[in-house]
């Protein structure tokens, strides 16, 4: 074969079917099927569409939309993170102390907020540590700190909660800009954040990289264990900064909240096209994946769907997530192969 024949090869055209289905695997099928969704609910539940139902869908999916933008980062590298629903009610605990100790109001909202961050990042940090230090799975270490922060956010204050927060800080969780709720704008941008950092940085590259084949990486002469523990520190961060969200929607911190939250923040990370077993994703397919979510548990409600069913209802979407993924993942290998035609 000469080399003209085969640059003709390489021209030639991607086959429909073959373009159909990248789409169908990239943010666009997860796109198209928000869209039905929507579609669906709007025309069987009348008040579906009304700006006040879109802001609530709005804010309802600002904490899972944060929580979910972080573990992005963990899943990238082939990790899970069980631990961030506890780590957002230590989060919230600690910062609901410092912010009611009597400090001027924007000193105590400022410290609250770097608090909250910094005792999730903590717990990040301790997470990522202890994996890569000792290789212990992921699943195994955040699973205990699951049990510790959740035992520490009790302790805090013997499962009191806690309230009596500023005014202006309270006024944030129900604040709108241009009729969107200030609390959702903060998760975007959150999105935007980190979207350009796995685009359009060396750290966001290497997570990539890491995730799709860590010992290559690490004979290439990089520190893999360097970026594993950062993206638990991001996760951690993010779940201190939604602890905060949390605080300004409800005007409490509770120890008992964030339960179950790491389970919705994996669904829709894997709606969203990342692979559970790393090195594949996006944040823009996390917060659809997030949207689809939202969006299907607020219609569910609306038709007077029971919160039994409605648990019953995401369960069987992380299920089927999971299996998405297993083909997901299966028709990437082919179609990089070039086995699809």
């Amino acid at each position: 074969m000469t080399t003209a024949s085969v640059q003709r090869d390489f021209a030639q055209p991607t086959p429909l079917g073959t373009k159909v289905l990248r789409w169908v695997l990239g943010e666009t099928g997860i796109g198209i099927a928000l869209l039905v969704l929507i579609a669906i609910f709007w025309i069987s539940a009348p008040s579906f569409a009304t700006p006040q139902n879109i802001a609530n869908i709005q804010t309802q999916i600002t904490l899972n939309t944060i929580l979910a933008a972080g573990m992005t980062f963990v899943i990238l590298v082939a990790g899970i993170d069980l631990s961030v629903g506890s780590v957002l009610a230590l989060s919230a605990m600690v910062a609901g102390l410092v912010i009611t100790s009597g400090l001027p109001d924007p000193i105590a909202i400022t410290a609250a907020i770097a608090t909250a961050v910094l005792v999730g990042l903590g717990c990040g940090f301790v997470n990522g540590f202890v994996s890569v230090r000792w290789m212990v799975p992921s699943f195994i270490v955040t699973l205990g700190m699951l049990n510790i922060a959740r035992g520490a956010a009790l302790q805090t204050t013997n499962a009191a909660a806690v309230f009596g927060f500023p005014a202006s800080f309270n006024a944030f969780g129900t604040a709108t800009f241009l009729g969107v709720p200030a609390v959702f704008l903060v998760a975007l941008a959150v999105i935007v954040v980190g979207h350009l950092v796995l685009t359009r940085t060396v750290f966001g590259r290497m997570l990539f990289a890491i995730g799709n084949n860590e010992e290559s990486v690490r004979l290439a002469g990089h520190r893999t264990s360097y970026y594993k523990v950062a993206a638990f520190c991001i996760s951690g961060a993010l779940a201190g900064l939604a602890a905060i969200i949390y605080m300004t929607r409800l005007h409490t911190s509770s120890p008992i909240i964030g339960q179950g939250f790491e389970l919705n923040a994996i669904a829709a990370v894997i709606i969203g096209g990342t692979s559970l077993f790393g090195g594949k994703g996006s944040l823009i397919g996390t917060f659809l994946g997030a949207c689809l979510l939202g969006v299907l548990t607020n219609g569910l409600l609306l038709l007077g769907v029971g919160d039994f069913a409605r648990q019953m209802v995401t369960g069987a979407v992380i299920v089927f997530a999971v299996i998405i993924d297993y083909y997901r993942d299966k028709a990437s290998t082919r179609l990089a192969m070039g086995l699809v035609k």
